[in-house]
């Protein structure tokens, strides 16, 4: 389910402290029936196991897949253009504590590399010819006690051709892409309490 923006500017996130120049362009939650408080790590290692790409249905599959074939076609996705080229990493700016938090695992199925992980939130983060984008997840105590898992999407685009691209793919994100993450997350929480029973 979609949320305001400020469903996560309310909470209080570490995040907030580095991330002033970068704008939030979306928040959504995800439904983890009998989860705690102290599930995060639960949630991530099932989303690690069950809410990959390869899991997604075939429309979003297709997006992804022209996104990359089209990012090679154009350069966007070039190595000079990422991460610690283009762009500095988010690590960069991490105060000490967090340098010295875990950073969480990366795989090569997930473009969008590690920043840190903490009993509560996690960060990951992407950047090519586009934008620079972080994805922030949260742990966050919902209705009636109950805990979800929050996503939040920032963005900095990589001047006027960037926040055209943010223009341009929002109708897929929204109608399609994020609907079907949704879901498949959520699957992967339910899988993940059925296995521990």
């Amino acid at each position: 389910m979609r949320l305001p923006i400020s469903s996560y500017t309310s909470q209080p996130w570490r995040i907030h402290e580095f991330t002033g120049d970068f704008a939030v362009e979306d928040v959504w939650s995800f439904r983890t029936p009998g989860a705690g408080p102290g599930d995060f790590p639960a949630m991530l290692a099932a989303m690690r196991e069950h809410g990959g790409l390869a899991e997604m249905p075939q429309p979003t599959q297709f997006l992804f897949d022209l996104r990359w074939k089209l990012g090679a076609l154009f350069g966007w996705d070039k190595p000079a253009a990422g991460v610690g080229r283009r762009v500095s990493s988010l690590c960069d700016r991490l105060p000490d504590d967090l340098r010295e938090a875990p950073r969480g695992l990366d795989n090569d199925n997930m473009p969008l590399k590690a920043v840190y992980e903490l009993d509560t939130e996690a960060v990951r983060e992407l950047a090519n010819k586009t934008v620079h984008t972080l994805m922030h997840l949260g742990w966050v105590e919902g209705a009636n006690g109950a805990y979800e898992l929050r996503m939040a999407v920032l963005v900095k685009p990589n001047g006027r051709f960037g926040r055209l691209y943010m223009a341009a793919i929002a109708p897929f994100r929204h109608l399609i892409v994020y609907p079907a993450l949704t879901r498949r997350w959520e699957r992967a929480w339910l899988e993940h309490q059925r296995r521990s029973r």
